[in-house]
């Protein structure tokens, strides 16, 4: 049987990372990337605490979309902010501690006529 390190507890009964998700402050927003392309941006989540790639392909099929995970933060294909909210406070993180960036409404770039 194995211990965890930093709670203790066996590891099937390890709360270690049920605790850190509930403590993470998640920001989640859009930005426009090459040829007008929208990403959503998934930042604030400690990839020492949880696995980040783990995370990322959960995101990935529950949102059915396209994406990776790197520099600590996750990027998904596409405007997904409402669903990615409602997945992560389903997997275990505070819904008031995921923060969603509206995005401004002025054109950015150029302009197509």
């Amino acid at each position: 049987m194995k211990i965890c390190e930093i709670c203790g507890l066996p590891e099937e009964l390890c709360v270690c990372e049920e605790i850190a998700r509930e403590i993470q402050k998640v920001k989640v927003y859009t930005v426009r990337r090459r040829f007008g392309k929208l990403m959503n941006i998934i930042e604030g989540i400690d990839e020492h605490d949880i696995d980040i790639r783990e995370l990322t392909k959960e995101l990935k099929n529950k949102c059915a979309c396209g994406g990776t995970a790197k520099n600590g933060q996750i990027e998904l294909q596409g405007d997904h902010k409402r669903r990615v909210k409602e997945v992560l406070a389903d997997m275990g993180f505070s819904s008031d501690t995921i923060e969603i960036k509206e995005r401004d409404n002025r054109s950015k770039g150029r302009r197509r006529r």
